[in-house]
């Protein structure tokens, strides 16, 4: 098979998916996010040699158009049309959700509006692992399924799922990583009721797994 271009650029995407976020979006207190930072002509061979686990992580923050891109990619939506997102869920249940713990806050991603909505003010980012490099990354992704969303008719099928489509998001955010110069590694490592009670999370509403994004250490 012939080398296919990883990602569309930047400004391709911004035009025909329509990046500006929405006056509803703004209405419910969301923070649009800029034009996404995207690696343009990149190959996915190349960010599949580039892909690897870091635990060691500078300072530097993320700017906000590579953290655009960095959502889009996980489970951004990649057909306006119907809504459906650049990660797969079983029977397009969308039931995966991505929480953004910064230094700043906590936010939940909107993949429709492509805005961050923010969820609280304080810096929850130790309690998204119990590693010690997890507080050090400037960006740690929790994700959390709804689990009356979720497909599958037992509570084994519901749990493989969920933990299957988390794992297509994080993968899309590795490989996004690759070729963005980023670090990043998945964790499952959590103290899960700690980290929900933090987060505010109903019942229904499952930690499965965060994962630190940021610069390698030099």
């Amino acid at each position: 098979m012939d080398r296919r271009t990883f990602m569309r650029t930047a400004g391709t995407l911004c035009a025909g998916l329509g990046f500006v976020g929405t006056e509803a979006a703004l209405a419910q207190q969301s923070d649009s996010l800029p034009p996404p930072s995207l690696p343009g002509g990149r190959t996915l061979e190349e960010a599949l040699r580039a892909r690897q686990s870091i635990r060691s992580y500078s300072e530097q923050d993320i700017p906000g158009e590579v953290l655009s891109g960095l959502l889009w990619a996980a489970c951004g939506v990649n057909r306006k049309e119907t809504g459906k997102r650049t990660a797969p869920s079983a029977v397009n249940k969308q039931e995966i959700d991505v929480w953004v713990t910064k230094k700043d806050g906590a936010f939940l991603y909107e993949a429709k509006d492509h805005a961050l909505v923010r969820k609280g003010s304080e810096d929850i980012r130790a309690l998204t692992g119990t590693q010690s490099y997890v507080p050090t990354a400037p960006l740690d992704l929790v994700y959390v399924a709804d689990m009356s969303k979720v497909a599958g008719k037992t509570e084994a099928e519901k749990s493989n799922l969920a933990w299957a489509d988390t794992g297509y998001i994080s993968q899309n955010v590795y490989l996004y990583c690759a070729v963005m110069g980023l670090g990043t590694v998945v964790r499952a490592s959590i103290d899960v009721p700690a980290l929900s009670k933090a987060m505010g999370l109903p019942p229904n509403q499952r930690v499965i797994m965060a994962q630190c994004v940021g610069y390698p250490k030099a």
